[in-house]
């Protein structure tokens, strides 16, 4: 890809992206320009990715052709007043942020510019990620296959209408926690019954792992998938009647409910 991409700021998100950018091989390090408040941070990132990294983020915007703004909702306002005038004509500029609507982006630039909202996840570093994103008026068709695939570089897309964007968190931008804690479990559980701390994760993780390739691959439904492991009379249907008595879907259906809560609440603020 003949395209340079920066990063307004540079936090575990950013890092994220950059990592499954580059060990997907999509671009040259030289391709990458970020921008970090400090020096440590800067050299860290140099150090970490081989990436050019300053402190200046006009420097970063003049010389990138895709914009990824890695900064907190709060924060954009400012960052859009400094950087604003810096900006090449045809940059397509990409929020990260929960909340920061597409209209919004085009009343803080005053211009028509190019703006793709996104809600990328953690695992994108693993080249896993799961990205749902939206696109404003001025994105051209070539930009869209731009972003796609720098987006599918670290994991998979899905293009969505905006208004389902405050609900992506709690499905894909958050569920990793969630997933982190299943698996942290599983492996408690596992360590209870005397296997090593270990070799649990690693059974755990590689299940949580298989049974979710399992959904994507095959295209079968969930519960038909579960069926398939419940036999009758059996330890997994006697697991499965444990969980739904204890409401283990209406934890995880409240757990959505209060993420999604949030992130609009985040979006008045």
């Amino acid at each position: 890809m003949n395209k340079t991409i920066g990063f307004i700021g540079c936090g575990n998100m950013a890092q994220a992206i950059i990592g499954g950018i580059l060990q997907s091989q999509l671009v040259s390090r030289s391709q990458i320009i970020a921008s970090a408040k400090t020096v440590n941070t800067v050299s860290k990132v140099e150090e970490t990715f081989g990436i050019r990294a300053v402190t200046d983020n006009c420097s970063v915007v003049r010389d990138a052709d895709i914009i990824f703004l890695s900064i907190k909702p709060d924060h954009y306002l400012e960052i859009i007043q400094e950087i604003k005038e810096a900006v090449k004509e045809e940059a397509v500029i990409v929020t990260i942020a929960a909340g920061i609507t597409l209209d919004w982006m085009v009343e803080q630039f005053q211009k028509q510019v190019k703006v793709v909202r996104t809600m990328p996840n953690t695992p994108s570093l693993v080249g896993e990620g799961m990205t749902a994103f939206c696109v404003n008026q001025y994105v051209e068709e070539t930009d869209l296959h731009t972003i796609i695939e720098i987006l599918e570089s670290f994991g998979k897309s899905q293009l969505v209408e905006e208004n389902l964007m405050d609900a992506i968190p709690a499905v894909s931008g958050s569920s990793p926690a969630y997933v982190f804690m299943f698996i942290e479990a599983l492996a408690d559980g596992a360590v209870l019954q005397g296997v090593p701390r270990e070799k649990a994760y690693t059974l755990a993780s590689q299940a949580v792992l298989g049974a979710a390739k399992m959904v994507l691959e095959t295209g079968e439904h969930p519960g038909v998938l579960k069926d398939g492991v419940c036999s009758p009379g059996g330890a997994t249907i006697e697991a499965v009647s444990s969980l739904e008595k204890n409401q283990f879907r209406g934890a995880i259906l409240k757990a959505m409910e209060e993420c999604t809560k949030k992130t609009k609440q985040l979006a008045q603020q």
